[in-house]
Order: structure tokens, then sequence, then C-alpha cells
């Protein structure tokens, strides 16, 4: 019988091997790893909340209060203050009715989308959707259809197809606000319209979107004044907000719903409540005036950059897995850590680098990775 060597061994074959480079520093702007200082390219801490004083002051002072962790799950007796205080605020923030907060993004779509479909349901997911997405609807039972990305015209004929077909059945259609390797954004309003006019439910993951889009942060729900008419807003605390976790806002019954059926909820220890409390003060400082300024300086750097894009999330494809591990390679000896993104996290054939872009870089660094990137 095969063991993990054969496997190990064609991972490696392929290009596909992956492996742990823990760092030697913190995270943030500047970190040392293998004994070398790189400015950090590849993290997702688009306003550099991760390190921003308020926020870790507010993590230290909830373990203080608190203690280190919850101890037990929620609906035991892991329910604290922090975490009943953070759902309202982020039910404020997305003008929803209620929110539920997970341990995870990931934990999130795996607790959500399997209690809103079952077997006689259906998924319509975006082709470029994350696996978090791909594996809830695989767990839900539902029959899963994927459109091409972002082609509304073949989302509507899906629709319109499965509606007449099922008239009783629950659909839901799962995107991203922001595709997190590729930086661009959905259709949203399209969407959205498209979405009403078959009696069909909407789950957006603002993961990406979130603290980076609209007017206080709050994605691109927010920007395209349509959260009240999403059913279900998904997001995450581990990139913007600078910490981890992750939470869907939607209405009252299909919260009240998720805390009696949503399995990732239900049966894992709650979020530590000193996270929920440090999330309380990065989410005020997102929807600040020091959270806009952050965002006017995140896009300063893509302009610097001339990427011309809205999002922080610049891919360069180079297309094979040999090129794109030279050129991260390359550029880390030229200082600065880009990661080499390959399949199965990209399809076959479009490796790429994916430059990260944080309000925390400065801007001579990121017209010298602008520079190193011209120069490959």
């Amino acid at each position: 019988m095969p063991g993990p060597h054969d496997d190990l061994e064609q991972l490696a074959a392929t290009g596909l091997l992956r492996s742990l480079k823990p760092l030697d520093s913190p995270a943030g702007p500047r970190v040392v790893r293998d004994g070398r200082e790189l400015w950090n390219f590849a993290s997702n801490d688009y306003l550099g909340l991760a390190r921003h004083p308020r926020v870790e002051a507010a993590l230290v002072e909830g373990v203080g209060k608190y203690g280190a962790g919850s101890t037990s799950s929620r609906l035991v007796c892991g329910t604290l203050p922090p975490h009943r205080l953070l759902e309202e605020k982020l039910a404020e923030a997305k003008q929803s009715a209620a929110a539920l907060v997970f341990p995870a993004g990931f934990a999130t779509s795996l607790g959500v989308i399997p209690v809103v479909c079952g077997k006689k349901d259906f998924v319509l997911l975006d082709k470029l959707s994350h696996a978090c997405l791909i594996d809830a609807a695989r767990l839900s039972g539902a029959t899963m259809r994927v459109f091409p990305h972002n082609d509304t015209r073949k989302l509507a004929a899906l629709l319109k197809n499965i509606r007449a077909k099922h008239a009783c059945a629950r659909i839901l259609v799962a995107t991203e606000s922001v595709f997190s390797m590729d930086g661009d954004i959905c259709p949203l309003c399209e969407i959205v319209d498209l979405v009403e006019a078959h009696d069909a439910l909407l789950l957006l993951d603002e993961a990406h979107g979130f603290g980076v889009l609209g007017d206080r942060g709050m994605g691109l729900a927010e920007r395209e004044n349509l959260q009240r008419r999403i059913t279900f807003q998904m997001g995450t605390l581990s990139k913007a907000a600078g910490l981890s976790g992750g939470y869907v806002a939607a209405s009252r019954q299909w919260i009240d719903l998720l805390v009696n059926r949503s399995r990732s909820f239900i049966y894992t220890t709650a979020p530590p409540p000193a996270l929920a409390h440090a999330a309380i003060s990065a989410l005020k400082i997102i929807r600040s005036p020091e959270g806009r300024a952050l965002r006017v300086k995140l896009a300063n750097n893509l302009a610097l950059i001339g990427s011309g894009s809205p999002t922080p999330i610049l891919p360069f494809v180079l297309g094979d897995n040999e090129s794109v591990l030279a050129a991260s390679t390359a550029l880390a000896d030229a200082g600065f850590l880009v990661p080499p993104i390959r399949f199965p996290t990209v399809p076959r054939g479009t490796a790429r680098l994916r430059v990260s872009l944080s309000a925390a870089h400065p801007a001579e660094a990121v017209n010298a990775l602008r520079s190193a990137i011209d120069a490959m």
C-alpha cells in the first residue's frame, strides 16, 4: 500500500511540495526569516492593526479581565460579555439584526452553509470561490453548481432553470466580495438583483473586503449600499482587523437557527474572550476617521505600485511552478517576502506571486518592490 512518502515525492516532483518557514520576529511590515530582514508583502494585515497599540493593549486588558480562554463551547458556559458585545457591534456595523462569531473564517462557512442548505437544495458558487465555501457546500449535501468567474449571465441561467424545476428548494448563491488570489471584486449589484428575482439567498464572503472597502470599512456591500439586501454577510477578523476569528451577520431568526444547528459553533470551544475584546477595539478603529485615514494610506500605496486596483491583492501570474518559486526566491534575495501561490490554491497553469499591500508599508518599500518586480 502506498504511504505518505509516495505522495510527498509526487508533490516534490511537480513543484508543489510546501513546508513551514517560521519567522524569527513578530509579524509586521518588516520581518526576519532565516536570519534575513525582509519587507513583508505576504501578510493580509491590510491596515496594520495587528501591531496597533490600542489593539495590542485591548488584548492584554482582555486577558486581565476575562482570562486566557473561554473554557467551553458557547452553549455550555463559554459565552462571555465580550462575545456578546462584539456580535452587537458587528451587527450594527453590517446593518443586520444580529451576528454570530466563530473561531475562524473557515469554521464560519462550514457552520453556516450546511445549516442553510440540505440534500434537496442547491448551492451556486463562483468558480474562484475560496476553499471554505467549496468544502461547506460539499458538506451540506446540497446539489452544487459552479458558474464561471463573475459571469452573471450564466448565474442568471442557472437560477432560472433551477427555480423552474424546484419551486420549493432553497437556492444559495455564495461568492466573495474581493477574490483572495486575484484581488478583483464581484458584480454585487447584479448578483443581488438576480438573487431577489429568483427567490434565492445570498452569502457574501467579505474576508478581503472588510476593513478595506466602504466609507467606514465594512466592505463591498457597504460601498454599494446593499448590506440590508444580503442574507448572509460573512467575514473574518484575521485580515484587516489584525486578529483571528470569523463572523456572520444575518437576520435574528437565521442567527438563532445557527446557534441551534451549526456544528462548528456548537461543538467547539468559544474564541478566547480577550480576542473578542481586542476585536471590538479593532472594529472601532476601522469605522473611525483613523480607519478612513488608513484606507487612504493603503490607496496611496496602491497608486505607487501602479496596480489600478481598489484592493490590496496584486497577482503577478507567471504560469508554471518552477518560475514562480524562482521569482519568489529572487525577491527574497532582494529583501522582499512575496509568496509563490500554486495549485490547488489557484488553477493549474496560473501559478503566481501574490503581493499584499498594507497601510503599514512605507512608500520607499513599495517603490523598491515595484522596481524589483520590474527588473525580473
